[in-house]
């Protein structure tokens, strides 16, 4: 076994401290990753601060970005001193139909994530990237695309692939029209991406102070939601609006801001029941949707896409013995717009 430091909430709702814990040796596919980076995710705060009583002891992080530092036998991707980045999902049943299209995320049997998870082989806890190494598959690692900071591409491995995969499957390109509602760590990934991929971007926020940094990043045009006149000159206007707020919140001017046979595609996870009136989505035909994660041909075309647009997230990068004054932070949406724990500081 491999002896590992990281930083562990010990039981839900405390504040994380240093954990030394034990990780599996490299099996014969497996790669062991020296973490440089890791991203902290809203889905971070959510495990800590209030997840299962039965997972805890608890090391989170699922945006990692590292070096190879040992392989596996059988390892044919990867060698020592590779950039290599890992995301959310390391492990699934690999024959299921939905793995076997690569699109391991909704795999019939269940994914193994990256913390909180079990580990298909020998069945611990898999415990998540705020620490100093982690031990994968290569199936489920991914080259760091040269020319990118490498900082920014983390929270790409969660942010980047959650708003990449429904952007593309519904059309976003020349000729379409996409609205992006919240502008926080998935949001201006978004609002990137489908600047990149030649839509027309509208970017919708309830922080006018934001709108000279969506128009930077690629916002055709910027909506203050809270703004009824603006929100009401939207109607009809919207082929995709891909939703990216955790907090409570009506969907009903987002519907009617779709045009016909428009889709409101929800990435973000509000803790309160979503609730809509059919007549909603009757009315001009309009789809309700949503979206989660990626697979692993999702992922490295996603990466591939960022490579060649130059595209990463915005980051604040703190040294890792600053993560709780990164989840205060982030508890209090005092970012902009995704922070990112130098792990090796």
């Amino acid at each position: 076994m491999r002896e590992v430091r990281g930083w562990a909430a010990p039981a839900s709702g405390a504040a994380l401290v240093p954990w030394d814990f034990e990780r599996r040796e490299p099996g014969d596919r497996d790669i062991a990753v020296r973490i440089r980076y890791c991203g902290v995710c809203a889905s971070d705060l959510a495990a800590v601060r209030r997840g299962d009583p039965a997972a805890f002891p608890l090391v989170p992080g699922h945006e990692i970005v590292g070096e190879v530092a040992a392989v596996g036998a059988a390892v044919s991707r990867f060698s020592v001193g590779d950039q290599v980045a890992v995301g959310n999902i390391v492990d699934s049943c690999r024959v299921c139909a939905a793995c076997r299209a690569g699109r391991e995320n909704w795999c019939h049997d269940g994914v193994t994530l990256t913390y909180g998870g079990t580990d298909r082989v020998g069945g611990a806890r898999t415990q998540g990237g705020f620490s100093a190494e982690y031990v994968v598959d290569e199936h489920f690692a991914y080259p760091v695309p040269s020319g990118l900071d490498p900082a920014g591409v983390a929270p790409l491995m969660c942010a980047g692939i959650t708003t990449y995969v429904p952007l593309r499957r519904w059309g976003a390109g020349p000729g379409r029209t996409v609205g992006v509602v919240g502008m926080g760590g998935l949001g201006h990934i978004a609002l990137k991406l489908a600047h990149a991929m030649g839509a027309e971007v509208v970017q919708f926020t309830t922080s006018p102070a934001k709108a000279a940094e969506a128009r930077r990043m690629g916002a055709d045009d910027v909506v203050h939601s809270r703004d009824e006149r603006r929100m009401a000159e939207q109607a009809g206007r919207f082929d995709l609006i891909l939703d990216t707020v955790g907090a409570p919140h009506a969907l009903e001017p987002y519907l009617g801001a779709l045009a016909i046979d428009g889709t409101l595609c929800m990435v973000g996870i509000p803790e309160q029941e979503v609730r809509v009136n059919p007549l909603s989505l009757i009315v001009g035909a309009k789809s309700l949707a949503g979206a989660g994660s990626g697979g692993t041909g999702e992922t490295r075309e996603m990466l591939d896409f960022c490579a060649e647009h130059g595209i990463t997230a915005e980051t604040e990068v703190l040294p890792a013995d600053e993560v709780e004054s990164a989840l205060d932070r982030l508890a209090r949406n005092d970012v902009r717009y995704r922070f990112v724990l130098d792990m090796g500081h």
